[in-house]
């Protein structure tokens, strides 16, 4: 349907001007006409067809301002085994998993397993001696859900020739080593999981349709738009034939990883801007709070559940979490900022936003960017002081927020991890959201499972996976918040001209919601059901997308293995 006008019980549109509607009116797909079906019967052709959609409201699509969808579906998808904790709760559910890989796969076949969390399985990170009791002389290899971290057995280690060699440890990275030098088995940062991991995923048989599987779940949560924060150009193919895949249902922005060679370089795409394009430099400024990497200021607390994580007080977060110098930095910035690329800095702890305001502040300040619509960004900032993101705000850098880490570990952060006064506001959307700073949301896949409705209910009522409150005064209105996943989080992407609200002129991607998020009880967001997403003025077909993927006939991609939360 190249005309069409769209009925819902209600349009919320995220347009100021004009926030609800009866009809949208789409021709060419873009929105011609917002307002009641007989004005926008008049903006398209006189046959084209008034579709109800059902939906009980429809919204402009959930828009994903950082996210991992390729890397998500390779380290997710079949032939990975997932074991995050909201699929395999329990160790023994872990364990479990690794059995039925053990029993059902050939023995020559390396395992890859994704999602262990020390915190959240409430089991301590394994080493080569804890998985060699699983797998003997299985080529095997575990990766934290956090992207930090990477666990791994003997046989690995000796298949590589790190038994008599042990490697040195790479820059930004570490190996965990027994007192004589020898590997343990436990790998940290993205240097040494790309190590581990890169001879494995050549046996991976599908590694595109993996990538469709994620960015087919991302869509059935509401996303019609993403970026891929670990960007890498050895992925451009993949993306190339997933965008030009029929019924494609997501638009993709690209951050490149400041580790390639080409960071500062421009690209072009076959399938257009509007579709896929490289939009800035991405880089980290500190690890996970997960794996006691995280840049804090103040002490991870001696706990049970730090200890489990084998998280030491003594020597966890504080300045030598920190991933680069601020010279580093500098240098990046350097390379980065005259070429005009928008940049993008993971930051957790105080510490980690610390050093990126101040190397953001210096560049802002060296190419005459202050004032300017530069659109710099720090990402998670769970840690981050009032006076810090006050700071952020008056250099107008983008806050880009995780509310799943108050979600899913909330109840871990404010007591067990962190003191109650740290611990309590991590992820300070309140504080943000005051700053008058620009504000998204972001679920990190694979890090947390997209559902941008879970992000909207844990920022509104700052109600953890138990239903815990915690940092009550830190949570936002549900306008916002809903801004925050949509107009906003479109900003952040350079991409309100297009995406984040329903007006005239904007490309027509929309989500089908079950139930209006203004008329329920804020505690039941995440209930309401995503009926559907549409692109450009179609409904997307996720059957036809996977089923019209090409049949690989290249050698597999190698994606990096960098994420971040």
């Amino acid at each position: 349907m190249s005309d069409v006008v769209l009925v819902a019980r209600t349009v919320i549109t995220m347009d100021p001007a004009r926030p609800r509607a009866e009809a949208v009116a789409v021709s060419g797909g873009r929105v011609v006409e917002v307002g009641s079906v007989a004005r926008c019967r008049t903006a398209v052709a006189a046959d084209a067809p008034v579709v109800d959609t059902g939906a009980a409201a429809l919204l402009p699509g959930f828009v994903e301002p950082h996210g991992h969808p390729f890397l998500g579906g390779v380290s997710t998808q079949p032939p990975v085994g997932l074991i995050a904790p909201w699929v395999a709760p329990t160790w023994a559910d872990v364990v479990a998993v690794f059995q039925r890989a053990l029993a059902s796969t050939d023995p020559a076949e390396p395992l890859v397993f994704s999602g262990f969390d020390a915190l959240l399985h409430e089991h301590a990170a394994p080493d080569a001696a804890e998985l060699d009791q699983i797998f003997g002389d299985r080529l095997a290899a575990v990766l934290d859900n956090s992207g930090h971290a990477i666990y791994f057995g003997t046989a690995l280690i000796e298949r590589y020739g790190w038994a008599e060699t042990p490697p040195p440890d790479p820059e930004g990275g570490h190996f965990g080593r027994k007192p004589d030098g020898s590997l343990d088995g436990q790998g940290f940062e993205v240097p040494v999981l790309g190590a581990v991991m890169y001879p494995l995923i050549e046996h991976l048989d599908d590694p595109l349709r993996a990538g469709a599987l994620f960015l087919a779940e991302m869509s059935r949560a509401g996303y019609t738009s993403t970026s891929d924060m670990a960007y890498n150009p050895d992925q451009k193919p993949a993306y190339e034939a997933l965008v030009a895949t029929v019924s494609c249902p997501l638009r993709v922005s690209l951050w490149e990883m400041s580790t390639t060679d080409t960071y500062v370089e421009t690209d072009t795409f076959a399938a257009g801007d509007e579709m896929l394009r490289k939009a800035g430099v991405k880089l980290w400024t500190d690890g996970s709070v997960w794996v006691g990497s995280a840049a804090t200021s103040y002490p991870y607390l001696d706990s049970e559940a730090t200890r489990r994580a084998n998280i030491d007080p003594r020597t966890a977060g504080g300045t030598g979490a920190l991933n680069y110098s601020r010279a580093d930095l500098d240098a990046i910035l350097d390379k980065a900022a005259p070429a005009g690329w928008q940049m993008s800095f993971h930051s957790n702890g105080d510490l980690a936003v610390e050093l990126a305001l101040d190397a953001y502040e210096a560049a802002l300040r060296r190419y005459d960017l202050l004032g300017t619509d530069h659109r710099w960004r720090i990402e998670h900032v769970g840690g981050a002081t009032r006076a810090q993101l006050d700071r952020a705000a008056s250099l107008g850098l983008y806050l880009s927020m995780s509310p799943f880490q108050t979600y899913f570990w909330g109840d871990l952060l404010d007591g067990q991890i962190f003191d109650h006064a740290h611990g309590s506001r991590w992820q300070p959307t309140g504080d943000a959201l005051a700053t008058g700073a620009c504000v998204s949301l972001h679920n990190d896949g694979p890090v947390s499972p997209p559902s941008p409705l879970t992000n909207i209910q844990t920022v509104v009522t700052r109600r953890t996976r138990a239903g815990t409150v915690h940092g009550a005064d830190q949570a936002i209105p549900l306008d916002a918040a809903l801004r925050a996943q949509t107009i906003d989080a479109a900003r952040t992407l350079r991409r309100e001209h297009l995406v984040g609200s329903i007006e005239i002129g904007k490309l027509a991607d929309f989500v089908e919601l079950s139930a209006d998020p203004y008329a329920i009880d804020p505690t039941q967001l995440a209930t309401i059901e995503v009926r559907g997403t549409w692109l450009g003025g179609h409904r997307i077909d996720l059957d036809a997308f996977l089923a019209g993927l090409p049949t690989p006939t290249a050698p597999n991609p190698q994606p990096p293995l960098g994420r971040c939360c």
